[in-house]
């Protein structure tokens, strides 16, 4: 088998497993939060239209690690009101906010590969080329990782198509 046949029998592999843990996982009552699976929006958010279930998204470009945000700073952006940990987290946000808005609207980038829209969790993250990508879940966040690039651009070939259908639609 050439080297280009096992990558691509090893790259089907971890997009198979990667499917069954995200199927088993929300059989098993999906990730830590709720989202609403039957919402038009290209934005995850919660009943109260806070995007990345209240977590500051600066933090994970400033202190590289999931920081809680508070009611007391927030700021909107595309329809998301986002919290952040500081004053001068929520003044950076407002300047670039797009610089660190959460890819596919906070919703799981292995999902957006695979053209699903699944919760995203921020506790499952990573930064790539500058953008914050989150994960449903630890071993989707493990198989999402092994490959980046090629899921990023997965992703960035379905996000077009699925980001205003609902989850429910497009299980």
């Amino acid at each position: 088998m050439s080297k280009s046949s096992k990558r691509t029998s090893g790259r089907l592999a971890s997009i198979m497993v990667a499917v069954s843990v995200i199927t088993l996982s929300l059989l098993n009552g999906g990730g830590a939060y709720a989202y609403d699976e039957t919402s038009h929006s290209a934005q995850n958010v919660d009943t109260k239209g806070v995007g990345l279930h209240g977590y500051d998204p600066v933090a994970y470009f400033t202190v590289g690690k999931p920081t809680a945000g508070s009611e007391k700073f927030e700021a909107t952006y595309e329809g998301v009101r986002y919290r952040f940990s500081n004053a001068a987290n929520r003044e950076a946000f407002t300047k670039e906010p797009a610089k660190y808005a959460p890819a596919y609207g906070g919703f799981c980038a292995m999902g957006a590969s695979l053209g699903k829209k699944f919760d995203g969790d921020p506790n499952y993250w990573k930064i790539v080329n500058g953008k914050l990508y989150v994960n449903v879940n630890a071993d989707v966040d493990k198989a999402w990782k092994e490959d980046p690039a090629a899921n990023i651009s997965k992703g960035n070939q379905n996000w077009p198509e699925i980001k205003d259908k609902t989850p429910k639609d497009l299980l």
